[in-house]
């Protein structure tokens, strides 16, 4: 099993999104998601987010909050526990990034874009600025076949 972050930057009514295209070999290949990456050793949550967001994005956050944890179960991919943040405060410019390219994209845009099913339901939750919570989801190849949010059954 791992840790990963996982942050969406805030700006208005946009997130800051990254199209995963730079990548071989990549379980995101093609889709969309926030800044984040694996933890290194002796990180905190956040200071795995900071560093990341600062590695993919050249910003440097000042504003963030930790929303939730996602638990990732694949029968093809190691467990994964995801934690998220959500920033709105930063110092810095944008950089190039060497995964992918990032993109101000509108909220209720974002649905549109290839993500995964149930980055829909979290993304969700972000937007509805529910406090802390706990959501597992489970696929079997790219299809999301459980989702468990704070320990009740969503699907």
């Amino acid at each position: 099993m791992k840790n990963v972050t996982l942050c969406y930057i805030e700006r208005g009514d946009r997130w800051l999104m990254l199209h995963r295209v730079k990548k071989k070999n990549d379980i995101n290949h093609d889709k969309w998601i926030g800044v984040g990456g694996k933890f290194e050793d002796k990180e905190s949550p956040e200071e795995c987010m900071l560093r990341e967001a600062r590695e993919e994005t050249g910003l440097t956050l000042t504003d963030y909050q930790y929303r939730g944890l996602v638990t990732f179960v694949s029968n093809e991919y190691e467990t994964e526990y995801m934690h998220l943040f959500t920033a709105d405060g930063w110092t810095g410019e944008i950089g190039a990034c060497d995964e992918g390219e990032l993109e101000w994209v509108k909220k209720a845009d974002v649905f549109g874009l290839p993500i995964w099913e149930g980055d829909k339901i979290f993304l969700r939750l972000l937007m509805e600025g529910k406090p802390f919570f706990s959501l597992k989801l489970r696929y079997e190849g790219e299809r999301l076949a459980e989702a468990v949010l704070d320990g009740k059954p969503l699907l």
